[in-house]
């Protein structure tokens, strides 16, 4: 679709700004610089400090290099002087054929900052070709009737060089008849026609060999020579005569070989030989010769090689047309060579640089490149993009240059690898494109910290462990790459200044592993929190911190600990029951608590042995000493129980009690020491008196010692109190303690101080005294458990 008035207006808008732009970045000034072809390679060809007024230091600096329009190395910058050398011979025909003067244009280009300067080499032609006629042997038939004056073309021989070392001169052997005449063509090439000075006999001679030599004006010349051949001939009045004198034609560059150009077409009005007519080029270049062919007979002209429009836009072709008696018509073929969108685009990348760092500033130079496109109008214009949705956009520079720049900050978390595609296309029908792939890394910086998998762990490791235990483990990330995600890990100091955690745990500082340093104990500490860092090796390193709380599991290492009746080797309480007391009485009640918590703290209750078994039972669950049925005479008067006490952990631990119960009638009656205790005492030895003595001194110190310790305790229990470290709890005591109250009326009557940790939510507590230890006055006030003697099975 053709674009409209307003497309266009806008287009050279947007030239005109790139032109503007590339002004701005090349300087005004263009350099010019000759060099003689064949010249050897290395030889010196200008120094780019002196011309640019920059020291040697700045060319590597800013990235100096050389850039010729077709892309080819015919110079070469040293960096280390500044001087530009020429990097291969140059052959001034093949690079520029017979255009004069011959030059190659390019441009210096500086990277960093971005600056271009143009320049010119002028390749100047030597005399290194000689001249060459294209027919060795020249045929001229002549007729005999030519009058003298008439002038016969010869064709030209043709030089590679041009200028003065192209050809300048024609010679002819010497003969009486003919001379020569140097004619000047359009293209101010000079041709040789041979002129005739007498008239001809053919009776006389018929034929002449003539040597034609051509020089050129070289130093020293170089010449080239053709014999030509002259035929006298009968008669020939008339010259052919074409039927236009110029033919214009337009061909297609992309028309297939032998295709035909035109067919031209001469008459002669003579007859027989006389007009019969061969048409033939004449005058033309070597180009036109390897290019177009034409039958002698018919006229047509027709491709030999194929067409360039790139190389050559129009030819010119001189032909003749020469019936037999060599008198010839001239005409000219005019040649236009029709444009078609035969060359895609194309792409030359100057500089890219990759990776590039994450936290590069936006407009940064990734990638320097040019396009060109060798056709012309809109199949030569061209459009350069790439993908949406890339930090990346294209800005043109200096004439096809363009660069690439970053457009917005990277983050090499989101995205390492840029895969670019740039695209040329051009405006011809059909549209051609070009698509050149770079890529693109982004280096990482530090710019991301450890993150904790969790911000908070537990941890869970029964006490009793063995040292070096792996108890856990801590894990964190880094989105970071390289060293900068390497990680360590350490322990930050504890938060209570009196928790010894370096001789608690320890850390891998590689994997976060977690380690017990020591044999943890629930009773002395059932918790402890710390915290733990994650360091990355980036500079600056990065860190972050979470917290690690570890809780102690219990395990059955506390036996139980009989509170009631106290076992400390002093003469044992003994119960006393009266006779009269109903199955079920409540005699006492044992009463234990265990160190330990959760089902390692839940005790039970059982009658190992007994004096009279079936006269006493135990209650498993509160410890209760109750009797099993009634008494009578009949029955002991003194008693000795032993009671276990377990707990229900595993495997279980116990622990044992003996009791001492004595039957009376009544507690009316003073207890007193039975008969046989009596005999026993009388029988003692003097020393028991001094032991007894004794003991009651220990006993005198051990009591004063514990009232001490008791005032001691009251007072830090009082500011504990204030605190809301200890209370007294009010009310019935939770369902996982012991009970101690009982279920009936004991015969005596206890009380203890029991003094809860507060917070700890477990079973622990500590027995302090008896604050009491009466008899009861009357068998009266015993109270029945029915749910116990029917549990022993009385009614």
């Amino acid at each position: 679709m053709e674009p409209g008035g307003g497309s266009r207006q806008q287009i050279r808008q947007v030239l005109l700004f790139f032109v503007f732009l590339g002004e701005y970045l090349v300087c005004s000034e263009t350099w010019r610089y000759s060099v003689a072809e064949e010249t050897e390679i290395g030889s010196f060809i200008a120094n780019l400090v002196k011309d640019t007024g920059l020291r040697v230091d700045d060319l590597a600096v800013r990235g100096a290099r050389v850039i010729f329009d077709d892309y080819k190395p015919y110079l070469w910058l040293d960096q280390q002087t500044g001087n530009l050398l020429l990097n291969e011979q140059l052959d001034r025909e093949a690079l520029c054929d017979l255009t004069e003067p011959c030059i190659l244009h390019f441009q210096v280009l500086f990277e960093n900052p971005l600056q271009f300067f143009q320049a010119e080499l002028w390749v100047k032609d030597i005399n290194d070709h000689t001249p060459t006629f294209l027919e060795k042997h020249i045929l001229l038939k002549i007729s005999e009737g030519t009058a003298p004056g008439a002038s016969f073309h010869i064709d030209s021989a043709q030089d590679l060089d041009v200028g003065k070392n192209g050809v300048q001169n024609y010679t002819l052997s010497p003969n009486p008849h003919f001379h020569l005449k140097l004619q000047d063509n359009d293209g101010g090439r000079k041709y040789p026609e041979l002129l005739l000075d007498q008239s001809l006999d053919r009776e006389k001679e018929s034929e002449f060999r003539l040597t034609l030599t051509a020089l050129d004006g070289g130093s020293p010349p170089r010449s080239g020579t053709a014999l030509v051949r002259v035929l006298v001939l009968d008669i020939n009045d008339n010259a052919p005569e074409f039927e236009r004198p110029i033919y214009e034609v337009q061909v297609p560059e992309n028309s297939p070989l032998d295709s035909l150009v035109v067919q031209v077409s001469a008459t002669d009005l003579d007859a027989g030989i006389n007009g019969e007519i061969s048409y033939s080029f004449s005058h033309n270049s070597r180009d036109i010769w390897k290019t177009f062919e034409i039958h002698p007979i018919s006229g047509e002209v027709h491709l030999k090689a194929l067409l360039d429009f790139e190389l050559t836009q129009s030819y010119t072709i001189n032909i003749q047309a020469i019936d037999g008696g060599s008198l010839l018509g001239k005409s000219t073929i005019l040649v236009r060579v029709v444009d078609v969108n035969d060359n895609p685009p194309e792409i030359v990348m100057t500089s890219l640089t990759s990776p590039i760092p994450e936290n590069s500033s936006p407009e940064m130079v990734v990638a320097v490149f040019s396009v060109r496109d060798q056709d012309s109008g809109d199949n030569g214009r061209m459009i350069c993009s790439i993908q949406d949705n890339l930090p990346f956009v294209l800005k043109p520079t200096f004439k096809n240059f363009y660069t690439l720049v970053t457009e917005r900050p990277l983050d090499r978390e989101s995205r390492a690898e840029y895969n670019i595609t740039i695209t040329i296309t051009d405006m011809g029908t059909p549209r051609l494109k070009t698509e050149h792939n770079i890529t693109v890394l982004v280096s990482d910086v530090n710019d991301n910290a450890p993150a904790f998998t969790q911000t908070s762990y537990t941890l869970w490791v029964r006490e009793n462990n063995s040292p070096a235990l792996h108890i856990g483990s801590v894990s964190a990330t880094d989105r970071d790459a390289g060293a900068n995600a390497q990680l360590t890990y350490s322990l930050l100091p504890p938060q209570d200044p009196h928790l010894p955690l370096a001789s608690l745990v320890s850390i891998n500082a590689d994997n976060g592993h977690l380690f017990a340093l020591r044999s943890l104990d629930y009773e002395a500490l059932q918790a402890f929190e710390f915290g733990v860092g994650a360091t990355d090796r980036g500079s600056p390193a990065l860190s972050s911190q979470a917290r690690v709380r570890v809780l102690v599991l219990d395990a059955n290492d506390n036996s139980p600990f009989v509170l009631y009746p106290l076992q400390n080797g002093s003469a044992p309480c003994t119960e006393l029951v009266p006779r009269a007391a109903e199955a079920g009485y409540l005699v006492t009640k044992v009463v234990a608590v265990d160190g330990d918590s959760g089902q390692n703290a839940w005790l039970s209750y059982q009658l190992l042995k007994a004096t009279e078994p079936g006269l006493f039972g135990v209650w498993p669950h509160n410890g209760e000493v109750r009797t099993a049925r009634l008494l009578s005479e009949r029955d002991a008067p003194k008693h000795r129980l032993l009671v276990q006490v377990r707990d229900n952990g595993e495997p279980p631990r116990s622990a044992s009690v003996t009791l001492h119960v004595l039957l009376v009638d009544g507690f009316s009656q003073p207890y007193l020491p039975l008969p046989e205790a009596a005999a026993e005492q009388a029988r003692a030895d003097p020393l028991t008196v001094y032991l007894v003595v004794a003991l009651a001194s220990v006993s005198s110190l051990f009591l004063l010692s514990v009232l001490l310790f008791v005032a001691v305790r009251l007072c830090r229990r009082s500011r504990a109190a204030s605190l809301g470290g200890c209370s007294v709890p009010e009310g019935p005591f939770p369902g996982h303690l012991v009970d101690v109250s009982g279920t009936g009326t004991l015969s005596q009557s206890y009380q203890y101080e029991v003094c809860l940790r507060a917070g700890s939510g477990t079973s622990e507590f500590k027995f302090l005294k008896s604050l009491a230890c009466d008899h009861q006055g009357s068998v009266n006030d015993v109270e029945e458990n029915s749910n116990f003697v029917n549990g022993f099975g009385f009614n």
